[in-house]
């Protein structure tokens, strides 16, 4: 049988309790129609890049999905009809992945292995128009530069 990540966006005033008993439906319609859910994570309440419905936010579900089109036809119908479900996306892959998915992996990085946002490196300071400037060296001496004279030509 085909492999699909299958992921939902929940209303954010629903309860965690309450997505999980989305996910138990929506995992009960794929056994009925012969497949399996192999891996479901609960990703938490995550605020939205826009607006969606008037949600701020939403709570995320990862479902790692072992089924036949037909089964993931149905809950995606299913996701549709049912208010609560503010988005979702379907993804055939190859293989499932072991351990926690990305999403979970991502809490666990620091900001700190790539760098702070003032190390500039040896690139230095640069000008209006992108050249290099040269640091600004108090010590020395500033000259003053003579007006070039002009010369004339008399007839």
């Amino acid at each position: 049988m085909p492999l699909y990540e299958h992921v939902y966006l929940a209303r954010q005033d629903l309860s965690a309790q309450q997505v999980e008993e989305l996910t138990t439906q929506l995992s009960d319609v794929i056994g009925q129609l012969g497949g399996k859910v192999t891996k479901n994570e609960y990703w938490g309440l995550k605020s939205l890049s826009y607006r969606i419905r008037k949600n701020r936010k939403a709570h995320m579900m990862l479902l790692n999905v072992d089924a036949p089109a037909a089964a993931l036809n149905e809950i995606e119908r299913q996701e549709r009809l049912n208010e609560d479900v503010l988005r979702y996306l379907t993804i055939r892959v190859d293989e499932i992945e072991e351990g926690p998915s990305a999403m979970m992996r991502k809490s666990d990085r620091d900001r700190d292995d790539r760098g702070g946002r003032g190390d500039r490196g040896e690139r230095g300071d640069r000008g209006e128009r992108g050249e290099r400037r040269r640091p600004r060296d108090d010590t020395a001496e500033m000259s003053v530069a003579a007006p070039a004279e002009t010369a004339t030509t008399e007839e």
